[in-house]
Formats: structure tokens, C-alpha cells, sequence
């Protein structure tokens, strides 16, 4: 719900996770986020929680996880969250989570590594540049 207690239509949250409308309609669609109502004209309607939901898949597209993986990992985290859950269901949910932290590790060490070339790269092109202008 957004700060005044109400849902959200599509743009607000759009403009929250900083997706287009369409990537919001598309997770929707293959069924990654549904939203929580629709307003009478049939606009979908969305609370914080759905919101929540998005920012997780935000985090996990950059990082090439599959949809399937995305939808996994929100089943994952609701299964642990969820009273009724059994301990297998706990147990399997708990595995796919140290599964995809440890996917987000080996990213964010791959992309810390392709940032200190990127930055590498900058200074030399940079310090080409300079050298060439006080020729």
C-alpha cells in the first residue's frame, strides 16, 4: 500500500522500482507478480508488498537469473514466511535460497572484477588523451 494506506496503480509502482509499465504488465503476465486488486475499470492495483516482490526480481535480472528462477525464489521466500509450511517445504526452500545467495556472490565478484577494468581502462584512455593534448 502506498503511504496513505491505498493501492498503487501501475505507474506509482513503475516509477517506485524504476521499471518500465510494460516490464511490470510482462511480470504480471508470466506470472511473477500478480497484483493484489483491480480497481473497478479493471486497473491492476498494487500494495507495498507487491512492490517488495518486484524489487527482488529488479535485483536478480542484472544478475541473469532465469524467470523461472526469479519465480522460485519469490515461491522460496514465501514458503519460509508461511505458519503452514512443512519442514520439507521449509528445508527445499531454505536450500534455493543459499542457492541464489551464492549465485548473487559469484555476480557481484564477477562485476567488481569487470568495474576495475572498466576503471582501468578510463584512466589509461584518460591519461592517453591528456598526454595527447599537451603535444
Amino acid at each position: 500500500m502506498s503511504e496513505d494506506g491505498s493501492h498503487m496503480q501501475i505507474g506509482q509502482v513503475a516509477q517506485r522500482t524504476e521499471l518500465s509499465i510494460r516490464t511490470v504488465r510482462h511480470y504480471d503476465d508470466v506470472g511473477l507478480v500478480t497484483p493484489s486488486a483491480r480497481s473497478a475499470g479493471g486497473f491492476r492495483l498494487y500494495t507495498e508488498a507487491d512492490v517488495e516482490r518486484l524489487l527482488v526480481i529488479r535485483r536478480m535480472k542484472p544478475l541473469d537469473f532465469t524467470l523461472a528462477e526469479m519465480k522460485q525464489l519469490l515461491e522460496s521466500l514465501d514458503t519460509l514466511v508461511d505458519a503452514d509450511a512443512t519442514e520439507d517445504d521449509l528445508s527445499s526452500a531454505a536450500a534455493f535460497v543459499r542457492e541464489c545467495h551464492t549465485k548473487a556472490e559469484e555476480s557481484c565478484r564477477t562485476l567488481r572484477r569487470q568495474l576495475a577494468y572498466a576503471e582501468e581502462l578510463t584512466e589509461v584512455l584518460s591519461a592517453r588523451g591528456a598526454a595527447t593534448r599537451s603535444e
